[in-house]
C-alpha cells in the first residue's frame, strides 16, 4: 500500500446501510407468484440458443452449451423459485439482487455476463419491450441530478470508504479506464499504475495543459491528474461532491509538495466561477444524468476562455440502445451509481451544437482497454475480498460488488459500452 495512502478510514455506517441487505427478502407479491412462471419462460426461451450452459438444481440443462458438448460458460441456478420471482419483480434490476443473494452463480460470472451483454437488445422480446415503462420501478425522483441528488448520489457511492478503494485500485487511486500500450494485449496488475498515468498524461497533452495553464478538473477523484498537472506547471482548480476524495486528495497532493499550486473544494460542478484555459473531466459526465447534460455543457462553455481546451474521458452506448434505455431504472441505479446515465457520441455532438459554441473536434474510443482495466481490478478485489469483510462489508455487499466489476467488463469487452476521449474547442467565428 502506498504511502500516498494515508486518509483511509473505513465508514461503518455506509458497511450497515440495509440497502444492499434487504435482498435477503424474496418478493411475496401478486407480480412475482403470477409473473414467476412467466419469467422462467421468458428465461428459458432467452438462453434457448446462447452459447452458455445453464444448469439447475434437479440436473435440467438449458442453453446451446448443454447441447454441443463445447466448453461454454455455466450459469447455475441454485434456487429457482427465489430467482424467478426477483425477475418477475423487478425486471433485470432482479437478476441481479438474485446474484447478490445466492440464488444463482458462475464460476466465471464475466464469460457468462458478457454473452447476455452482446446479444441485450434481443434478450427480451420486443412486444414486452415497451411495457418496461409500466411494469417495472422507477427511478427516484430523489436520484436526479439536483445539487442536492447529485451531492447524495456521489456520497453513495465513493463515500464507502477510501480504504475499500485502496482495495483494488492501484497506487495511483485512479477509478476509470486506463489507456495501455498497443504492445499490452492482455497487461497484468504490474502495467496498470503505468497505464493509468498515460491516459492522464493524453488528457492533458489534448487540453493543452503546460506550465501557468490555469486548469479546471470537474471530479477530483483522489487527485492523480491535479498532481500530474501540477507538475507540468499548473494551477489546478480542481472539485469534487465526495468528502471522502477530498481529504485524500488534498493529503496526496501535500505529500507531492504542491499544495501551493492546487486547491480541492467540495463543490458543484454548476457553482464554479471564473475562467479557465483548459478544463479536463475524467468519467464524471455519467453521473450528470439526462436531463442535466444541457446544463453541464453550458457550465463548460461559460467557464472555459475563448482559446482554451476541453478533454473529456466519458463512457458512452449505441445511440439506440440510449434511446430505448435512457429512462430505464436500472440494478446500476438502484446499487451502484444512482441517477447515473450514458449517453451516446451522437447525443453529446448534438447537445454541445444545440446549447454551447463548443464542437467536439476529436473522438477516439478504447473501450477493449475499459475492459482489461475491469478484469485487473475484479482480480484484485477477489484477492483482496478478506480486506473489505475487514472493514465491515458483508457478503451480499461483496457479491454486489463482483456483479457490478464483471457486469461492467462485459459491457466493454461485449462492444456494448465505449469509452472516448473527447476535445472539444469553440466554433471558429466566421467574419460576415
Amino acid at each position: 500500500m502506498s504511502t500516498d495512502q494515508a486518509h483511509l478510514a473505513p465508514r461503518s455506517d455506509a458497511a450497515a446501510s440495509p440497502r444492499w441487505s434487504a435482498v435477503t427478502t424474496v418478493p411475496r407479491g401478486p407480480r412475482a407468484r403470477v409473473g414467476a412462471p412467466v419469467a422462467a419462460a421468458l428465461f428459458r426461451r432467452a438462453v434457448r440458443n446462447l452459447p452458455l450452459r445453464v444448469e439447475y438444481p434437479d440436473g435440467t440443462l438449458l442453453g446451446a452449451g448443454s447441447r454441443s458438448g463445447e466448453a461454454t460458460p455455466r450459469m447455475l441456478v441454485h434456487r429457482p423459485g427465489e430467482f424467478f420471482a426477483r425477475v418477475a419483480d423487478s425486471g433485470l434490476i432482479g437478476f441481479g439482487e438474485a446474484y447478490m443473494a445466492g440464488d444463482w452463480s458462475a464460476p466465471d460470472l464475466t464469460a457468462v455476463l458478457t454473452v447476455l451483454a452482446s446479444r441485450i437488445a434481443t434478450l427480451i422480446p420486443p412486444p414486452l419491450q415497451h411495457l418496461r415503462a409500466v411494469c417495472l420501478p422507477r427511478r427516484p425522483r430523489a436520484d436526479r441530478g439536483t445539487r442536492a441528488g447529485a451531492r447524495a448520489n456521489i456520497s453513495h457511492h465513493y463515500d464507502l470508504s477510501n480504504e475499500f478503494f485502496s482495495l483494488f485500485l492501484d497506487d495511483t487511486m485512479t477509478y476509470s479506464s486506463a489507456l495501455f500500450a498497443p504492445s499490452a494485449p492482455a497487461p497484468v496488475w504490474s502495467d496498470l499504475a503505468a497505464a493509468q498515468r498515460r491516459k492522464i498524461d493524453a488528457l492533458l497533452d489534448a487540453a493543452g495543459v503546460t506550465a501557468g495553464t490555469r486548469l479546471l478538473e470537474i471530479g477530483t477523484g483522489w487527485g492523480e491528474l491535479a498532481i500530474r498537472a501540477a507538475r507540468r506547471g499548473a494551477r489546478v482548480h480542481t472539485v469534487t461532491l465526495s468528502r471522502e476524495q477530498q481529504l485524500l486528495a488534498r493529503e496526496r497532493i501535500a505529500a507531492a509538495g504542491l499544495s501551493g499550486q492546487v486547491t480541492v473544494a467540495l463543490q458543484d460542478y454548476r457553482d464554479v466561477t471564473g475562467r479557465f484555459d483548459a478544463v479536463v473531466s475524467v468519467e464524471m459526465i455519467e453521473a450528470v444524468g439526462h436531463e442535466y447534460l444541457p446544463i453541464y455543457l453550458r457550465t463548460l462553455d461559460r467557464l472555459l476562455d475563448e482559446d482554451g481546451r476541453i478533454a473529456l474521458q466519458a463512457i458512452t452506448m449505441p445511440h439506440d440502445r440510449m434511446l430505448a434505455t435512457r429512462r430505464t431504472y436500472t440494478w446500476v441505479h438502484k446499487y451502484i451509481f444512482p441517477g447515473g446515465f450514458l449517453p451516446s457520441v451522437e447525443l453529446l455532438e448534438q447537445l454541445t451544437a444545440e446549447h454551447t459554441g463548443l464542437r467536439i473536434r476529436d473522438a477516439r474510443g478504447f473501450g477493449h482497454d475499459y475492459a482489461q482495466t475491469l478484469r485487473l481490478w475484479s482480480q484484485r478485489f477477489t484477492a483482496h475480498t478478506g480486506g473489505a469483510e475487514a472493514l465491515g462489508f458483508d457478503r451480499i455487499f461483496r457479491r454486489m460488488w463482483r456483479l457490478y466489476l464483471a457486469y461492467s467488463e462485459a459491457g466493454f469487452a461485449s462492444g456494448y459500452l465505449d469509452v472516448h476521449h473527447f476535445v472539444l474547442d469553440r466554433e471558429p467565428i466566421r467574419e460576415p
